[in-house]
């Protein structure tokens, strides 16, 4: 990560903590506890973002397509800043950034209705659905053009996808208005960029990953 990025990222998390400390509380409602569907929220969907902003900085170093890099850095900012915001909370609820479970234990007997997605439980390989694995990272890395475009969309799409079925949850379960809000805008905003990407895909000739 270049040092304007890294400066990016400390920015969105000393923001997130001033948020997160102004936000605890509003309207008296009682700080979640270790277990509780906000915290597991912010700590899962924490973790989900800051990959989908490591792959965002990546696909811009790999292509010119001024479309792709701009809808990368659009991505990039919004899920530092909000990563931050999420940090930010649980500082301010005096928890760990990692759980006492696993994650996405928070989603489970919620009888949400994504309760039975696969995107709401974790993957035979223990991570949380959507997230690429190392390997596709690194094939990202290694392409350029046309051919990193397309990867990129293609594991950005099924992130996304990913990422609504725990925010839906914490919409529907959290108890806590700072984290319905950010739970309702990201549905609303990944939504629309899974629409947008499904575009830009096809008109590369190209699918969404199975």
């Amino acid at each position: 990560m270049s040092a304007k990025a890294i400066i990016a990222v400390l920015v969105a998390l000393a923001l997130g903590l001033v948020g997160g400390l102004a936000l605890g509380s509003v309207g008296g409602q009682e700080t979640p506890s270790d277990d509780s569907v906000a915290a597991g929220f912010a700590r899962d969907m924490k973790t989900h973002h800051d990959q989908a902003v490591q792959m965002s900085w990546i696909v811009r170093s790999r292509t010119d397509d001024e479309l792709v890099r701009s809808l990368a850095y659009d991505i990039a900012r919004t899920q530092e800043n909000q990563s931050g915001q999420m940090a930010g909370w649980l500082a301010a609820w005096g928890l760990s950034p990692t759980g006492p479970g696993e994650p996405m234990e928070w989603m489970q007997g919620l009888e949400h209705e994504h309760e039975d997605d696969p995107a709401a439980r974790l993957t035979d390989e223990g991570t949380m659905p959507g997230m690429a694995s190392p390997e596709e990272l690194e094939e990202l890395r290694s392409l350029s053009g046309k051919k990193a475009e397309v990867l990129f969309l293609q594991l950005m799409i099924r992130h996304h996808e990913a990422g609504v079925p725990m925010a839906q949850a914490a919409l529907d379960h959290s108890q806590n208005e700072p984290v319905e809000t950010l739970a309702r805008s990201i549905i609303a905003s990944q939504t629309s960029e899974v629409e947008t990407m499904t575009e830009m895909l096809q008109e590369r000739g190209a699918k969404p990953l199975d």
